[in-house]
């Protein structure tokens, strides 16, 4: 198994989107990139502890590949509004792709070095790429938020 985690706005509905995706073993929605320990949601929405919502996800490489986590991320939220998705605003909701081993720091920048070359977007890309850290789970009543709901999306 491996892990992959993504930042892209509001994780109930960045959650939904892999969690359905053949090869993911498990997501967990929680809060990444701060310098506040154990923050709760709360706190997190103040935009004063540097954190954004992020998805951690276990994945089997044999069924899916790092590559098509990266395409599912870049094709389902905006990259190029800096903290910012749809309606969300705050540093929780930025762009961020967090590798966790040297192999996945460099497809992701070639990932988002080909993206930016596609001019697909008229502003650059503003995702960050930055090593994982420390992962906080978020309050269970977020996990699988939109299934427990019997929602299939949201607004990202």
């Amino acid at each position: 198994m491996a892990k992959a985690s993504f930042a892209a706005g509001c994780f109930w509905g960045v959650e939904e989107l892999f969690r359905q995706l053949t090869g993911v073993i498990s997501t967990t929605v929680g809060y990444e990139g701060g310098y506040t320990e154990n923050p709760t949601y709360k706190i997190v929405c103040s935009d004063t502890t540097g954190h954004a919502e992020t998805v951690e996800i276990e994945y089997d490489p044999d069924q899916v590949s790092y590559e098509t986590l990266l395409r599912v991320f870049w094709e389902n939220h905006n990259p190029t509004t800096l903290n910012r998705q749809g309606v969300d605003v705050g540093t929780q909701y930025r762009s961020v792709i967090f590798y966790h081993t040297p192999e996945q720091q460099a497809i992701a920048q070639a990932s988002r070095d080909q993206l930016e070359q596609s001019h697909r977007y008229q502003q650059p890309i503003v995702t960050q790429i930055i090593p994982a850290e420390t992962f906080y789970k978020a309050e269970d009543y977020h996990q699988n938020y939109l299934a427990k709901r019997g929602l299939s999306s949201c607004h990202i």
